[in-house]
């Protein structure tokens, strides 16, 4: 996608052929900042402190980490090591589990001085599918903007609203939940996002408001309980979201917040889809509700809030009373019931077993 005209990814392999760089998240949306990954550690940190976040970008970051870990020392031990440490910084979003496992199978059967250059090739082969199938995402969801918008009199927009940030910052590019939207914004459809600002961490507000505007969408920020009131009002035409984790049945895990939107949706009849690529669906859990890990990070996150000041520099401010326990779930688990569909790199799916079995049979199989 591009920043200012410019094309730009999330996440690449540097110059020096050793070492990997990434768009430093958290200092968006006020600052733009690289950063240079030369080890394990690296990776690891940038994965937990959320400088690269969103599903299909840490599956990509961990694949580079194991890469990392095997220029330093390529013995099964390190690569035990490099997998536990990565497998631990995020334990809800599933492609991260997915690329872990994708590096182990092509490194473990490897002579030990292969294994540098088999990693590399792997994680950067990673990297360039999620590409491929988040464009696949955009062209199959952008067909359904294209619909609603050959309802519309002359002029007239789609309006799109999105939870958290699932766009190419969450990805390699593209992204999922707004891969349809870029996909049809190239097209020439008039369309519109509400963005909402996804309270704590503000990932709507800094990050989705950010990429839109310098890819020179239209957008509006809202506030996370606006979109219910604009709903009521039919000025949403459609919801998508992206999501960390889908069950074999359909259920979704996305950022918290997700549920209380997709049952808004369903009380006003909005269409509600998630947007997703198949290494995010989890075949090996049922029950999103009961049997997804919900990660809760620290409270820190509530209670502090960073932006910038009149004078341009860059605060961060206390907004709880002190002495206030802050509880900080990050995600929540919308129903498959509750979903219109699942946009795929292999179509638009039914949230059901059946559709996901059907489309993703080898994925399936190896569940079993």
């Amino acid at each position: 996608m591009k920043i200012d005209g410019k094309a730009m990814r999330t996440i690449w392999l540097e110059a020096d052929g050793a070492s990997v760089g990434i768009i430093d998240q958290t200092q968006l949306p006020h600052r733009f900042v690289t950063l240079i990954l030369t080890t394990l550690t690296d990776a690891a940190h940038a994965i937990k402190s959320m400088q690269v976040r969103g599903a299909p970008l840490i599956g990509a970051t961990a694949a580079y980490g194991v890469w990392l870990a095997m220029q330093a020392d390529a013995s099964d031990d390190s690569l035990a090591r490099a997998y536990e440490t990565l497998h631990a910084t995020r334990p809800t979003a599933i492609n991260l589990k997915w690329a872990l496992d994708e590096m182990t199978a092509v490194l473990r059967e490897r002579p030990q001085d292969e294994r540098a250059a088999a990693a590399l090739q792997r994680a950067g082969e990673i990297a360039e599918e999620d590409v491929g199938i988040n464009q696949a995402i955009g062209r199959h969801g952008s067909v359904l903007i294209e619909a609603i918008a050959a309802t519309k009199s002359k002029g007239e927009r789609v309006n799109v609203l999105t939870h958290c940030n699932a766009g190419w910052l969450a990805a390699v590019d593209w992204g999922t939940a707004l891969a349809p939207i870029y996909t049809a914004h190239e097209k020439g459809i008039a369309l519109h996002v509400y963005a909402d600002e996804t309270r704590p961490r503000n990932q709507g507000a800094s990050l989705t408001a950010w990429e839109l505007g310098r890819h020179g969408v239209p957008h509006t920020v809202i506030p996370d309980n606006t979109g219910g009131h604009l709903m009521q009002h039919g000025m949403v035409d459609l919801v998508i979201v992206g999501t960390d984790r889908v069950t074999a049945q359909g259920d979704v895990c996305n950022k918290i917040g997700t549920y209380l939107k997709a049952l808004a949706a369903a009380d006003n009849n909005v269409p509600f889809y998630v947007a997703l690529p198949s290494p995010t669906i989890d075949f090996t859990v049922i029950d999103g509700v009961r049997e997804i890990p919900i990660e809760q990070r620290g409270p820190e996150e509530v209670a502090v809030m960073t932006g910038k000041a009149a004078d341009g520099s860059i605060v961060s401010v206390q907004v709880v009373p002190d002495g206030s326990p802050v509880a900080n779930y990050a995600f929540d688990v919308t129903p498959a019931r509750l979903i219109t569909g699942l946009i795929t790199e292999r179509g638009v799916l039914t949230a059901s077993r059946d559709a996901l079995a059907k489309a993703f049979p080898e994925r399936a199989k190896s569940a079993i």
